[in-house]
């Protein structure tokens, strides 16, 4: 069967900044002329898939991304359960967004957050404003405030399913995932903040948890060089390579999955 004619599901994982190797991923899927049918994203997975839904261009993303400034003063809260206000960001994204919902995008998307009180996965439904959804995905425990919908109190999607395969299993005749939270190699003296050892822990939780997802996945993208870079990376020139490095791990490992598509 043709690739180009199969309905394929794309997984997109969390990683902050490291999300922008997302962007350079689809860069690479268009090219090929590889459209997702739908899109399950976590966290940082959850605004590219978004952006991307929305008709934004994997280099229009990639501005997008660069041109916030993530640790501004302005996101600084000393009254929320978090150092950045996960509210100050909301203008950003109601600035592309509007008041859309996630049922009017033109690619249908999964968003997952984490319901703090509940302990529960939140997969949100397609009424749900987009900017709602993306801000809850994306709320970082212990570095972005818990993010508020109704009084329900969400954090981050990646605490609970930073690799959302699971949603688009028996929905989609391929799934294509890219991973863009590998293990960062460290040294003890790179432990030397609140921010860097949060994302330490989160990393090597979500590692734990998401390895055995690769298996329900036809083609899993990687790109290994993301252990040289941090969670939030705000140089607008390691951006640029982030999204380089998505676009060219996709190109790099293109042929195979393409063999074993052709040959099912």
């Amino acid at each position: 069967m043709n690739i180009k004619s199969k309905n394929i599901g794309l997984v997109l994982s969390g990683g902050g900044s490291k999300g922008l190797a997302h962007a350079g991923v689809l860069q690479f899927l268009e090219e090929q002329n590889i459209k997702p049918s739908q899109i399950a994203g976590s966290s940082a997975g959850s605004i590219v898939a978004a952006l991307y839904s929305f008709g934004k261009t994997p280099k229009e993303i990639l501005s997008f991304f660069q041109s916030i400034y993530f640790f501004h003063w302005k996101h600084f809260t000393f009254s929320k359960a978090g150092i950045i206000d996960s509210l100050s960001f909301k203008e950003y994204f109601t600035d592309v967004f509007g008041e859309a919902t996630l049922g009017e995008l033109k690619i249908p998307i999964h968003v997952t957050a984490t319901d703090m009180v509940k302990g529960k996965i939140k997969i949100f439904d397609k009424d749900t404003s987009v900017v709602d959804a993306i801000l809850a995905s994306s709320a970082f425990p212990g570095i972005i405030a818990p993010y508020v919908i109704d009084d329900n109190w969400y954090s981050d999607g990646g605490i609970l399913n930073h690799f959302p395969t699971d949603i688009l299993q028996g929905r989609c005749d391929s799934i294509i995932g890219v991973y863009v939270s590998p293990i960062q190699k460290i040294e003890a003296k790179d432990l030397n903040s609140i921010k860097a050892v949060t994302s330490r822990a989160f990393d090597l939780l979500t590692a734990n948890t998401t390895m055995q997802k690769f298996t329900l996945c036809d083609w899993v993208i990687e790109p290994e060089e993301l252990t040289k870079y941090g969670t939030f990376e705000t140089n607008k020139v390691k951006m640029e390579i982030i999204y380089n490095l998505g676009y060219e791990a996709a190109k790099k490992s293109f042929s195979d999955f393409h063999s074993h598509i052709e040959n099912r």
